[in-house]
């Protein structure tokens, strides 16, 4: 069997993008993503992701016996599979970015200790490029409808029912073909069978599961799912949005590897704050806010505030400004962002 990738929303964890060489292991099954949200098994991807060593074999896992997992009899022994190791790509930072799987027949020898420590060792660098990726296309909001859309899924994951427009949202994101095959993205899935997985009946909804996904435009969408609460089959609803810039910020700094302080900081700035207000809020020294801005400013690839400044509104909110500036031609109601105008009444 081929590698099978993972891009995992860092907030969630839930499963965003798949990817597989082999034609014949695409699309990701809706089963497969319904059975890693929803049922109790061995061996689970977010399992992995949120183990402190980041890594797990099936047969470690099953102490081995791989029979004895569900989702592997129904979803990867079909298709020749012997051996499955499970790797979490963190960064240095600790922000899980995907998870990379690793297969084996049953005449190769089983996954050692010094390739699991290789793979470790990797780990971070293959973080890292996916990470790098997805800064390529970082978050924008070009022009366009930008209501939200609703899908509402029956208990076997077939749509019940769509808000009109939603069918553009369903194909901008990783793996939907909507339109043209009638398949949904995986994100749609993952997050519908979390939110199923935290209802405990029909009428006890349980969490609303929430994950950001980077579309094929190159702009963040949210997506948060929810049990429906009533009498027949269980239904799931996902609400399905294109992300305001506000909203993405904790995104975008998890993909500059910001660190929790030096996220405080650049907020701080980016509200026009001096270092020594910086310093005051934070309670920290002026010294000490002029070594944080100077990681930031490395890690973003810039030399000033000013550049800082500037490359976060030339790349997450000018496009919302001009946006803005057409409705007003139009005659349109603005749209929310970082420039509302708010009229008198």
């Amino acid at each position: 069997m081929t590698p099978c990738w993972y891009t995992l929303d860092p907030a969630s964890l839930l499963v965003t993008s798949h990817y597989n060489a082999n034609p014949e292991m695409l699309p990701l099954p809706a089963e497969w993503l319904a059975h890693e949200y929803f049922e109790d098994d061995f061996h689970k991807i977010a399992n992995v992701a949120r183990s402190e060593r980041g890594f797990s074999t099936i047969h470690e896992a099953t102490e081995g016996d791989p029979s004895r997992s569900l989702g592997w009899n129904l979803y990867v022994r079909p298709y020749g599979g012997d051996q499955e190791l499970l790797v979490a790509l963190r960064t240095l930072t600790g922000d899980i970015w995907g998870v990379l799987g690793l297969y084996r027949n049953a005449d190769q020898p089983l996954f050692d200790a010094e390739e699991c420590r290789f793979l470790l060792g990797i780990a971070p660098y293959l973080a890292e490029g996916a990470r790098r990726g997805l800064l390529i296309g970082e978050a924008t909001d070009p022009e366009g409808l930008e209501a939200p859309g609703l899908v509402i899924l029956r208990e076997n994951w077939t749509v019940e029912s769509l808000t009109p427009g939603v069918d553009r949202w369903l194909d901008e994101l990783p793996g939907g073909e909507w339109k043209a095959h009638g398949k949904l993205p995986p994100a749609v899935l993952s997050v519908a069978g979390r939110a199923l997985r935290t209802a405990e009946h029909a009428n006890a909804p349980g969490e609303v599961a929430l994950a950001r996904v980077l579309s094929r435009s190159g702009r963040w969408m949210v997506l948060h799912g929810a049990a429906l609460v009533g009498s027949g089959g269980r239904r799931t609803a996902v609400i399905i949005e294109p992300s305001h810039p506000a909203r993405i910020a904790s995104l975008l700094m998890a993909a500059y590897e910001l660190t929790e302080r030096e996220q405080e900081v650049t907020r701080l700035v980016l509200q026009g704050n001096s270092t020594a207000e910086i310093a005051t809020s934070l309670v920290i020294s002026v010294h000490t806010v002029q070594q944080h801005l100077k990681s930031v400013f490395e890690k973003t690839a810039v030399r000033s505030r000013r550049e800082l400044i500037g490359r976060v509104f030339f790349s997450h909110y000018e496009p919302r400004v001009r946006d803005n500036e057409q409705r007003a031609i139009l005659g349109q109601p603005l749209r929310g962002g970082p420039l509302d105008q708010h009229q008198n009444t």
